[in-house]
């Protein structure tokens, strides 16, 4: 049976660039001065600028990906670091390419 959660989080043109995105993060972002872009991720601010959205517009984006469990976030300092669940993501491919 499909996930509704998964449906919805890949259901957005702007989630998909995110999850585009953050798989080879050091290629779509700038360094950042708190947290390595691979081992921590990206900071929600980098996101959000390249989105071309706001912070609270980017943080719904984010938080629909978390539920489905996409992306997980780690806080660095205030700021708040996301990178794709790899292990989620190919679960979510094969459900997605099975018969349902």
């Amino acid at each position: 049976m499909l996930d509704v959660d998964l449906v919805k989080a890949l259901a957005n043109d702007k989630r998909l660039m995110i999850l585009q995105w953050l798989r080879d993060p050091e290629r779509h972002f700038p360094p950042q001065r708190d947290g390595d872009l691979v081992r921590d991720g990206v900071c929600s601010v980098f996101i959000a600028d390249k989105l071309g959205v706001s912070q609270p517009t980017c943080g719904e984006h984010m938080k629909i990906l978390s539920h489905a469990g996409l992306v997980r976030g780690k806080k660095v300092k205030q700021w708040v670091f996301y990178q794709r669940d790899e292990a989620r993501i190919a679960q979510a491919k094969e459900l997605l390419s099975s018969d349902w």
